[in-house]
């Protein structure tokens, strides 16, 4: 009886002890100092047509949204300044569908989903002390996307797909910024 007495309390412990996890967005590693960060225009060293401006603006909106940072765009008015610069932009195919041949049609295979894979470098300064809170030349950002069986809706869709792909990056580099991963 003596030794599950022991067992229950050593379970008990463990669990009251918690494992050390977080909720993403709940935890903020920046100085208590920082209120307001500046984010300028990401810069766009791609030829992917104004990626940047989509970019920039998911990013000011994921800092309102899930922080109480206030954002500006001109750096010598906030704490802090997060700069960036889309480095690299990958579209490829990663799934595929088959048509069979027919009398009167050839045998097609198109993609039916694409990984897009970001790369970018993001630094976040103290506006006061010059300290680089956060950087990195290698965030990767990586997702994938389906896009449309019919061409026109395809056309249709790349703004919309655009700003999904976006706002996921945004959620991503928020969270990397805020909680200094």
């Amino acid at each position: 009886m003596n030794r599950a007495a022991q067992i229950c309390v050593l379970i008990a412990a463990a669990i009251l002890s918690g494992c050390g996890y977080h909720v993403v967005g709940r935890t903020d590693a920046l100085p208590k100092t920082i209120h307001v960060i500046a984010v300028p225009a990401i810069e766009n060293k791609t030829s992917s047509y104004r990626i940047e401006q989509r970019l920039t603006a998911a990013t000011i909106h994921e800092f309102l949204a899930r922080t109480n940072y206030k954002v500006v765009s001109a750096p010598e008015s906030a704490d802090a300044v997060l700069r960036g610069k889309v480095l690299t932009v990958e579209a490829v195919p990663l799934l595929f569908i088959s048509t069979s041949a027919t009398a009167t049609t050839p045998a097609t295979t198109r993609a039916t989903t694409m990984l897009v894979t970001m790369k970018c470098e993001v630094t976040l300064i103290d506006s006061t002390s010059q300290k680089v809170l956060y950087h990195t030349d290698n965030f990767l950002f990586r997702n994938e996307y389906e896009i449309s069986t019919d061409v026109k809706s395809f056309f249709e869709e790349q703004d919309p797909a655009l700003d999904r792909m976006a706002q996921d990056f945004a959620k991503r580099l928020v969270a990397a910024v805020t909680e200094n991963y």
